[in-house]
């Protein structure tokens, strides 16, 4: 298979799983049918938000108000009805959250019996619904945010730290709405797929331990002030009932697309599943040497793989997420052979904080790098992967694509094998 075929099919795979996932793909069937005595409210936050919201305007046959916060840039053109859409910053935390957030809230609060609120939640919207909890400043709260965010902590601890330092989240949203009728629909970007973790869960109940929370904080190497220890263990808990929810789309949704497009065109499939986690470069050189060890085979293959990884950046400064120090773990891993080749993509459409979805590498990637005097294995240790693969002109650009089902990872193996 020619170089340029294998990339446009890598890539083509990439946007068959995130198409599966689509707001506009996904959410369509599950909306309400009927309209309820009262007011329609939309509410939400995440990287789907706007696109969700735009959805609900165009389905929906009666009135709708409301708001949602996104990322800077995932807004849309379509019309969102009588909904706001709110852009924020993301990863960290910024003021445009925190108005974001109190607006939602407001709007919430008077919600009545006979209204049906709708709760869009997708991957992003723990750090866009940025409401701190009484006597935590929104600049400490932007501060562990991005500690955080270069710690390498998984998703799922960060969110359950983010939950105790929010006004909105863990079910506390919910609450506030009460008594009105709720529904939350999720598009899931957390491993496990646990629809109260999504976002921090805003709109559904889930457990609180301010105990270990700080402590967990602390594994992380934040040591947290004794002014935070107070404000957090003085938050009121919420008391709620479970809600009614309904997971839309996830990270398997999206595997099993590929998979069966790869199988219908002739490729064998070893689909890994989306539990995968871990440090992104040591995974990288795992699933190099399974690679080596389907290389005798002679079958081409391709090795599917989700989940969501991480990379412990520190103060190192480099650039690049971990979609990027996962492929360049595993193009060091298979060291130039010529009938492997990878792609790596985060199905948001940002890999880390850059502004590429993902990379790619096939056999000639290591001897380019060379050719232009770039060293991967010390841009990998400086956490520093996208100057590599920019510099090989290897980077996956989508823009945002307005879901979030964490990452999609494709290798081809025997790739010289295939023949269409």
């Amino acid at each position: 298979m020619k170089r340029k075929d294998a990339r446009s099919l890598l890539e083509h795979w990439f946007r068959l799983g995130v198409g599966r996932c689509a707001p506009s793909i996904v959410l369509p069937s599950a909306l309400p049918a009927s309209p309820p005595r009262g007011q329609t409210i939309v509410l939400g936050a995440g990287k789907a938000a706007a696109a969700m919201a735009a959805i609900a305007a165009s389905q929906i046959g009666w009135p709708i108000t409301g708001c949602v916060v996104t990322r800077y840039g995932h807004g849309v053109s379509e019309s969102t009805g009588g909904v706001e859409v709110i852009e924020a910053g993301h990863p960290v935390p910024d003021r445009s959250g925190a108005d974001a957030a109190a607006k939602i809230f407001a709007i919430a609060r008077p919600a009545e019996r006979d209204d049906l609120v709708l709760h869009m939640i997708s991957g992003g919207g723990s750090a866009l619904l940025a409401a701190p909890i009484e006597g935590l400043s929104l600049n400490e709260k932007r501060q562990i945010a991005e500690f955080l965010v270069k710690s390498g902590a998984p998703i799922e601890e960060v969110n359950f730290i983010r939950k105790h330092l929010s006004r909105v989240k863990g079910g506390r949203l919910a609450v506030a709405a009460d008594p009105a009728q709720q529904m939350t629909y999720v598009i899931s970007d957390v491993v496990g797929d646990r629809p109260e973790t999504v976002a921090s869960g805003p709109s559904l109940s889930s457990p609180f331990d301010a105990l270990y929370m700080l402590e967990l904080l602390k594994s992380h190497g934040w040591r947290p002030s004794p002014a935070l220890e107070r404000a957090v263990n003085a938050a009121p808990v919420p008391v709620m009932a479970s809600r009614p929810f309904k997971i839309l789309a996830t990270n398997k949704d999206a595997l099993v697309a590929v998979e069966a497009d790869a199988q219908g065109k002739g490729w064998r499939v070893i689909n890994l599943g989306a539990h995968i986690k871990g440090e992104a470069r040591v995974v990288g050189a795992d699933h190099a040497r399974l690679c080596r060890s389907l290389r005798s085979s002679n079958i081409p293959t391709i090795v599917l793989s989700g989940g969501e990884l991480t990379v412990n950046v520190g103060e190192s400064g480099g650039r690049g997420g971990p979609n990027l120090e996962y492929l360049a773990g595993l193009m060091l891993g298979v060291a130039g052979d010529d009938a492997v080749v990878g792609f790596a993509g985060d199905s948001d459409g940002i890999d880390g904080t850059e502004d590429n979805a993902g990379g790619y590498f096939d056999d000639t990637s290591l001897r380019r790098a060379g050719e232009v005097g770039l060293e991967p294995r010390s841009l990998l240790e400086k956490h520093d992967t996208y100057t590599l693969f920019s510099g090989l002109g290897d980077l996956v650009v989508t823009g945002p694509t307005r879901t979030n089902v964490n990452d999609i990872r494709i290798i081809m193996v025997n790739a010289d094998e295939f023949h269409a």
